[in-house]
Formats: structure tokens, sequence, C-alpha cells
């Protein structure tokens, strides 16, 4: 191989690896060492503004010391809300959420329980195994439909599916779901005003505030906050509001 072309094979695997490392090393973990002009709490910068902060766990997070978590309510940032992973597509439950969910009350947390959407199984399938799952009661917060992927439908068809997901859920705990979603997938795939009726939980991360427009609830601002009693990262959310409006969310 003549030199010319190893020497271009070697600058483009060095490229390739320092992109890669930025990307999955350096960015998600830059925000730490990024200058704080608010308070800084479990590992990162709190964003200025809101009073009522929670957590999203799932099995990622591991066995969690419930005793330890509930004193993270005392804190200058204490944590009121927990959201657990449920289940995902049409048939795989989180073999955490049982217990994380009796805990969270027990606890004395406002707890609420997400579905995970895989855009390849039936919506419908999705949404009835999320309702035999979950039994929410008062004091809960509204079911939760996380939408992340495309499974490279076509976008309406994307659109009409989650909706189907959404209104089995409404029809049957009588409230509107809240739907999750990122920055960037909101505004490339559900910008359909039909999706503006739902309470918004908005992933941005590595900012300082939020960019979107539109009008949200929950903020998940980092996930790599470091939270006493659990021992792996975790996201980190705020409530656009008080904790009388949070309240005022739950179901009846």
């Amino acid at each position: 191989m003549p030199v010319w072309m190893r020497n271009t094979l070697a600058l483009i695997v060095v490229g390739v690896f320092s992109l890669t490392f930025y990307y999955f090393v350096i960015r998600p973990y830059s925000y730490r060492w990024k200058e704080c002009y608010g308070r800084k709490e479990y590992g990162v910068c709190i964003p200025c503004g809101y009073e009522v902060h929670g957590i999203d766990i799932s099995h990622y997070q591991g066995n969690i010391d419930w005793k330890e978590l509930k004193q993270n309510r005392e804190t200058d940032f204490p944590l009121h809300f927990i959201f657990m992973k449920a289940t995902e597509g049409g048939d795989h439950g989180d073999d955490t959420f049982k217990d994380n969910f009796e805990q969270a009350r027990r606890h004395g947390f406002i707890r609420g329980a997400y579905h995970f959407f895989t855009p390849r199984t039936d919506a419908l399938k999705q949404a009835d195994f999320f309702i035999r799952t979950v039994k929410l009661d008062s004091g809960d917060l509204p079911p939760v439909l996380d939408v992340e992927l495309t499974g490279k439908r076509p976008k309406k068809e994307l659109q009409q599916n989650i909706k189907k997901w959404l209104d089995r859920g409404e029809a049957h705990y009588g409230v509107k779901p809240i739907l999750y979603t990122s920055y960037k997938f909101k505004t490339r795939y559900l910008d359909d005003s039909l999706f503006n009726a739902y309470p918004y939980w908005i992933a941005h991360y590595y900012v300082d505030s939020v960019r979107y427009e539109g009008k949200w609830h929950f903020w998940q601002h980092t996930d790599i906050g470091s939270v006493p009693g659990i021992h792996h990262d975790v996201d980190l959310n705020v409530f656009n509001g008080s904790l009388e409006d949070l309240r005022k969310m739950t179901m009846r």
C-alpha cells in the first residue's frame, strides 16, 4: 500500500475515533465542567427558576435505597416526584417497576409510570399491555407515553399510531396522557397541532434553558445526575409550576 494511502487511512481512523470519543465520552459529561451560574446539586447545574424537582428511573438504576432517597426531600432542591418505567412494546415489562412503584408511594413521592413506545409493534397492543400492568391511584400522575424512535415508519403512520395509544390511555384512565420526547423529535415528527393538547415532558440536555417555544410541563434537563440512594447516573427533571400545580395534575 502506498505511503500516501496509509497516511490517509490513518487520518480517517483517528478522525472517526476522535469524533466517537467526543460524542460518547466528552460531550455527555462536559456539562459538568461548565461554569455554573445557578446552584449545583446532584452533580450538575440546576436550572434556575424552578422549585419542583424529580427523577425518572428504570431497571438501569438497579436496586434503590429508598430510605436514603427519601432524605433528598429535605435538601435545598428536594425531590418531589418520580416517574418509573413500567412497560415497553407489547410484552416487555420493567422488572423493577412493581417494587419501585410501591416504594415511591410508601416514601411520600408523587409517582408516575411510563411506557416506552416501539413503532413496529401494534399501538393498541402496547396500550393494553400498559393498562394491564399499571393501576393508577388518586395522587398519581397521568400515564406517560415515551416516544423516542421512528422505527423507520412514515411520519403520518407514526403519528397515527401514537395517537391510538394516547386515545386508548385517555379512555381508560380518564385523563390525557403525558407525552415524553426530545426537543428535536417533537419538532421533527410530532409537530402536528393535535399533540399540543397533551401535557409535554421535554428531554432537552446540555442547555441552560428550554428552547422549545410551545407549552411544556416537565423538563428532563440531564441524564447524568448523581442522587444519594441511587448508585447509577439518573435523569433529573423540573416541573414548570408550583408543587400545588403539580398536585392538581394528579389523578382524582
